[in-house]
């Protein structure tokens, strides 16, 4: 083979990658951008004539022009294959989504114990205080100080009675 054939096949691959990734990031974008228009009130704290929609679809414009930007800018090469860490990372999330259906914080728990165990973490006693301090922080977080309510679970139904 000459070496003109070599090369004609990494340039396709790198164009699908360049404009594939940013595409699915608009694909996303779009669908955020949707349920941003599903919020029914703003947290007092944001209260200063903004729409409970506004600031999320703003953050939204910005990543869509950034990935419109990047399908046309980006002229590197196509990544390697994920590692089978990062695609064990990435099924942990999907878990963390199914399990969230049930209870969110229940979710949250699981998969920041697991992702510590995952990526080395060996102390059961260390595993088990992220797997409570993640959901906990992030509850009192939002609920206590930014005023959220979270979805009815199995224990947000304990807290909210």
């Amino acid at each position: 083979m000459h070496a003109e054939e070599h090369s004609s096949s990494p340039p396709a691959r790198r164009h699908i990658s360049n404009v594939a990734v940013p595409l699915g990031i608009v694909a996303i974008c779009v669908w955020a951008f949707w349920l941003s228009t599903q919020f029914d009130r703003v947290p007092p704290i944001l209260k200063r004539g903004m729409q409970p929609s506004d600031f999320p679809q703003l953050v939204i414009g910005l990543i869509i022009l950034l990935a419109v930007w990047l399908m046309f800018r980006d002229k590197s090469e196509a990544p390697a294959r994920l590692s089978k860490m990062a695609q064990m990372t990435m099924g942990l999330l999907i878990g963390f989504l199914l399990i969230a259906e049930v209870d969110l914080f229940l979710g949250l728990g699981l998969f920041s114990a697991s992702l510590a165990a995952l990526w080395g973490e060996r102390r059961v006693w260390a595993i088990v205080l992220v797997g409570l301090i993640s959901p906990i922080a992030v509850f009192f977080l939002f609920d206590g100080i930014f005023e959220v309510r979270f979805p009815r679970g199995l224990l947000t139904n304990f807290w909210y009675g």
